[in-house]
């Protein structure tokens, strides 16, 4: 059972900003009642780890009062309480990335995501857990334990950003960061009832010494309540940095504005399961087309779409650009027979089979990926948006580490369940995950919208106006 509301927890992002700037509510008043809902809460579902104390938390509130009494503004998030993904390295506070090799390890500075953050007047409370290092869309890891779904404790929350998920569904922060690469700010949306948006790559900069060239298939974004909160979120993480090469130059403030007005377009097509190609549970395709009404109801077109590639091809090119960039991560720790052993099987065999792939074997996979992107923008050219579910299945019990078997068909990687996320991940396409309503037996489902490359604010105002509908 949740306990009743603060009416304090209860406010959107926008309105406790706005009541914080207005000091019509402290902000040791906003730490202390998201406080003591984590209390409660956390326990079960064990979203947000390495937790700091509550008088570090309430001497830092106090000192975020005195200086909008001084006349002082940090920013939106002024007094805003967040834990931040364990992933993200946070200055001073451990950031263990769900796994004993980095178990004791506390960053020395910020990374640029946190630090956008924390400059807007975030107060740093903790962090969320994750898959252990980020792989998969279940968070479990050796270092913090399982965290459990925000509507039934008893399934998974998702992943990789599961905690961040659970944290915002059950109102223990009023918002959270999140990351993205195969689904994982997409999946525990869907799982928890919350909305997660992946950025167009570059929206949100990687930040040196992560910057590259070459990886743009992560990237860090916000989740929310509501589209509103999520985009709110985005407009602390967004804009241009120096330090990024393939970061955009468009300001996050544009984000900031109610989306009520945002114009979209009105052509949506539907993938589905893409034909029968995609293994998916019972009653998840209904599930999600009876949302898709919600699309009509505000004078969207719906049709069936296909894709004008095999979708074989974009699985080929996924797996092989994801295992050769997991492999150059944690080739080093698994030559290591000590440190190997610390490390799940699951990232073992990413490990070894990007450990076999030749240079010539990523050059064919970039060049596919080319192919892929360019298939999606002239679907995109017959149609404003396009619609797939977030996930593949329904929330699966806590204690299993993967579905190996979905819709009757064997899963033959410990990802394959999650494949409807790449599409979006390959084309570098701004993707909303909304909530889809819950299938025959109560667990909940997603839909995935997406939208143009760099076409994120007219995404945000679609799944805005599907959830208001």
């Amino acid at each position: 059972m949740l306990p009743p509301d603060d009416p304090i927890t209860a406010l959107d992002a926008r309105e406790l900003s706005r009541r914080i700037h207005a000091r019509e509510v402290s902000c040791r008043e906003v730490v202390a009642a998201y406080l003591a809902r984590i209390a409660v809460l956390n326990p079960a579902h064990n979203a947000i780890v390495s937790l700091r104390t509550e008088d570090q938390l309430l001497a830092e509130a106090d000192a975020a009062d005195a200086a909008l009494a001084r006349g002082e503004d940090h920013g939106r998030l002024h007094g805003f309480p967040l834990a931040i993904k364990d992933l993200v390295e946070t200055r001073g506070l451990r950031t263990t990335h769900g796994s004993p090799l980095y178990a004791d390890h506390v960053p020395t500075q910020d990374a640029l995501v946190a630090a956008r953050m924390r400059g807007a007047g975030a107060i740093v409370i903790g962090k969320t857990n994750v898959a252990e290092l980020g792989l998969g869309s279940q968070s479990y890891n050796p270092v913090f334990g399982v965290t459990r779904n925000a509507i039934d404790p008893a399934l998974t929350a998702g992943g990789s950003s599961g905690g961040a998920a659970v944290s915002v569904a059950l109102r223990l922060q009023p918002v959270a960061d999140g990351s993205d690469s195969m689904g994982s700010l997409r999946n525990p949306a869907a799982f928890n009832e919350v909305v997660g948006f992946r950025p167009t790559p570059g929206r949100v900069p990687a930040g040196a010494p992560d910057a590259g060239f070459l990886e743009d298939r992560s990237t860090e974004g916000p989740m929310g309540r509501t589209v509103e909160d999520a985009a709110f979120l985005l407009s602390v993480q967004a804009g241009p940095d120096a330090a990024s090469p393939l970061s955009l130059e468009t300001p996050g403030d544009v984000f900031a504005q109610p989306l009520d007005g945002v114009g979209f377009g009105r052509r949506i097509g539907w993938l589905g399961d893409l034909g029968g190609y995609l293994a998916t549970e019972p009653g998840l395709i209904a599930t999600c087309e009876r949302s898709l009404r919600r699309l009509e109801a505000i004078g969207s077109s719906v049709e069936p779409a296909t894709l004008p590639f095999p979708p074989e091809l974009a699985w080929d090119t996924w797996i092989t650009l994801r295992s050769w960039q997991v492999a150059g991560g944690l080739a080093e720790a698994c030559r290591d027979p000590a440190r190997r052993r610390l490390i799940k099987p699951e990232a073992i065999w990413e490990v070894e089979r990007g450990l076999a792939i030749t240079g010539e074997a990523a050059l064919a996979a970039i060049g596919r990926r080319s192919e892929v992107f360019r298939g999606l923008l002239a679907l995109l050219a017959r149609f404003d948006f396009l619609a797939l579910p977030a996930a593949q299945v329904f929330p699966f019990p806590a204690e299993v580490h993967w579905p190996h078997v979905v819709g009757g068909r064997a899963m033959d990687t410990y990802h394959r369940w999650m494949e409807v996320t790449i599409y979006a991940s390959l084309g570098g396409l701004p993707t909303v995950a909304v909530p889809a309503g819950r299938g025959p037996d109560g667990r909940p489902a997603g839909l995935q919208l997406m939208g143009r490359p760099r076409d994120d604010l007219a995404v945000l105002g679609l799944g805005h106006a599907c959830l208001q509908a």
